[in-house]
């Protein structure tokens, strides 16, 4: 990889130390975005390193100012990431403008990044648009060529695919329309849908069926950038990607099922409950 070399001292006791880059917009209230995927690298086992895309004025009740980061200071810190720090594998969540798609885009061709998890933040749980028409055209294709997965909702995969979804074969076409179209993996996430929480991946235009309990908890900020950042770490560690897929959903399951409770809206999880378990 073009300037891109592993520090011998990334080696402890004979185990390789893995690390992960997620390119992200900060949340200040640190439940989703830059903050969420630290703690899910960590915890997952993996050095985590970032590349900020914007900085967000948020709380648990909303989003109340955001300002972007310039695109040439974007490529400066994925410079000075991949010339010291190689990282193992990319997770991609906001990016606020076709300019920053591009620049982000650029850099990965340039130090030929592997294992790249492309979450395409678009539409919200409540089916708001978060993109613009174009930048999602750009996203599609500068990003998804480079994509090992995507890891879209059902809302987004309606929008990247032009068709509704109410039904699990419907869930399945769009996501077998989106492999053929770009050949990357699509884990099409099934938190939208109402009787489960299965989620859906499509890998070399196969369907399977990842299957997962609904978890009574209304505190769900940040849960597609936790899912994305756990497989991401769990690439980085060796894994095939859909045991990656596997391990990532059984995080999210137990962050969730730790039933943390903060703030006066919708609350984050808790990252950390490998680290407090027990006590």
């Amino acid at each position: 990889m073009p300037g891109c070399r592993r520090s011998p001292l990334a080696e402890r006791k004979g185990e390789p130390v893995r690390a992960v880059l997620t390119i992200a917009g900060s949340d200040s209230c640190g439940g989703a975005g830059i903050q969420a995927d630290i703690k899910t690298m960590t915890a997952n086992g993996v050095y985590a390193m970032s590349a900020v895309t914007a900085l967000t004025a948020q709380n648990t009740t909303g989003v109340y100012g955001l300002v972007e980061v310039s695109p040439e200071f974007l490529e400066q810190q994925m410079d000075c990431i991949f010339t010291d720090i190689c990282p193992d594998a990319v997770k991609i969540g906001m990016l606020p403008s076709r300019e920053s798609i591009r620049a982000v885009a650029g850099r990965l061709r340039k130090y030929e990044a592997k294992h790249i998890v492309l979450d395409p933040v678009m539409v919200s749980t409540s089916g708001s648009r978060l993109m613009k028409e174009e930048a999602v055209l750009v996203m599609q294709e500068e990003l998804f060529p480079l994509a090992e997965i995507i890891t879209p909702n059902i809302p987004e995969t309606e929008v990247l695919s032009g068709r509704k979804i109410r039904r699990a074969e419907e869930m399945e076409q769009a996501a077998q329309a989106l492999y053929e179209r770009w050949h990357a993996a699509v884990l099409c996430k099934g938190g939208h849908r109402i009787r489960d929480a299965n989620d859906l991946l499509c890998q070399d235009g196969e369907i399977c069926w990842i299957e997962g309990e609904r978890i009574d908890n209304p505190n769900t900020h940040g849960t597609g950038c936790t899912l994305s950042s756990a497989i991401a770490a769990n690439l980085a560690r060796g894994y095939g990607l859909k045991e990656a897929v596997v391990r990532a959903k059984d995080y999210l399951s137990h962050a969730l099922s730790a039933q943390l409770d903060l703030g006066k809206g919708t609350g984050p999880m808790n990252h950390a409950y490998v680290f407090t378990a027990g006590r």
